[in-house]
């Protein structure tokens, strides 16, 4: 059925949760997964003109996000190597992460992505807006929501 998995993750339970439901499809289909970390890329708020304020140089942030992205990406290795699957990682940086998903299950050959959805709906799912609805209205590959 499904040959490779795409399973992009943020770190949170939820994604936890889909790293976990990938791997056992991934399992019972004899499939590989690859999960995927998107950083924003570094936008320091400024405030008058020229000062910024936020404490962290653009290279201390970078540190900081290569070692979420690390950490969270951690989670699908190790689910991989729980249920003896073949398993690849990769951070990406992009301001779109939904874009950035979606060109990764592409060059990467998936035939499914794994997800989470937060469920938010009404006014925080609007102005907070979803990647995971974004990657769903925008991919042409089949996509698998868990909450």
């Amino acid at each position: 059925m499904y040959k490779h998995i795409l399973v992009p993750t943020d770190g949170s339970k939820l994604s936890v949760k889909a790293i976990r439901a990938a791997a056992r499809l991934a399992k019972i289909c004899g499939a590989r997964i690859t999960g995927v970390y998107v950083i924003a890329p570094d936008f320091p708020p400024v405030y008058a003109e020229g000062t910024t304020y936020g404490g962290l140089s653009s290279r201390n942030y970078k540190e900081l996000k290569q070692k979420e992205a690390k950490k969270a990406l951690a989670v699908v290795d190790i689910e991989a190597q729980t249920s003896g699957l073949q398993a690849s990682t990769m951070s990406l940086t992009a301001d779109q992460p939904w874009k950035a998903i979606i060109g990764a299950a592409r060059s990467k050959k998936c035939d499914l992505i794994v997800m989470a959805s937060h469920g938010r709906r009404g006014l925080s799912g609007l102005l907070l807006g979803s990647e995971t609805a974004k990657v769903l209205t925008h991919s042409k590959i089949p996509v698998l929501v868990c909450r």
